[in-house]
């Protein structure tokens, strides 16, 4: 793994930028908003919206101008998807090679869309891997899918449910048949179009 480079403490309000990555609470978390607020009879403040990379849980912050803010570059590497088992899903590094464990904690709802082979782009904090990123639409072969039942089609989009190669179910239209290959939006869950059968 990359090892995690610390920047200087950032000492102004006027540092504190969207798309910044900071440390608060000893947790690495991003920048989502940050407005510069000056108050009657009150020192100006920064009003903040931060997201913890790990949790994924957004904090309102309020940083004074005494406040030190301390900056984090946080390392980025690819590694491609193993398996899962009890201890939790298994990656090898793209360039070292090297094996290492995401517990079920950090990987979460994107276990449903992890095959063998899938690229990952992992988030290294304090040289240990901390949470992943999937690429936003992924193709997936449908190991389920029931025949359409004829009429439906006269009452609008309807859909059905149709299960793919990882076990994850979702809705998809009527056509679907087994052994498709379906692009499916990995943010939502949802289908987004057959890419072949």
């Amino acid at each position: 793994m990359s090892p995690t480079i610390y920047k200087d403490m950032i000492s102004t309000l006027n540092d504190i930028k969207i798309g910044l990555n900071i440390i608060h609470n000893n947790e690495p978390y991003t920048v989502l908003s940050a407005n510069f607020v000056r108050m009657q009879q009150r020192k100006p403040v920064m009003q903040t919206k931060i997201k913890n990379l790990i949790s994924g849980k957004v904090l309102e912050v309020n940083f004074k101008p005494n406040d030190k803010v301390e900056e984090a570059d946080l390392a980025r590497t690819k590694a491609n998807f193993l398996y899962s088992d009890q201890q939790g899903s298994h990656f090898m590094d793209n360039e070292s090679y090297e094996q290492f464990t995401l517990g079920k904690d950090i990987v979460s709802q994107k276990s449903k869309f992890l095959k063998e082979g899938t690229e990952a782009t992992i988030l290294n904090f304090n040289n240990e891997p901390v949470n992943l990123s999937l690429p936003i639409k992924m193709d997936f072969k449908v190991t389920f899918a029931p025949p359409g039942v004829k009429g439906d089609s006269a009452q609008g989009r309807v859909t059905k449910e149709v299960e793919i190669e990882t076990g994850y179910k979702l809705q998809a239209p009527l056509f679907i048949k087994d052994n498709d290959v379906i692009r499916i939006n990995i943010d939502t869950g949802e289908y987004v179009e057959r890419v072949s059968d």
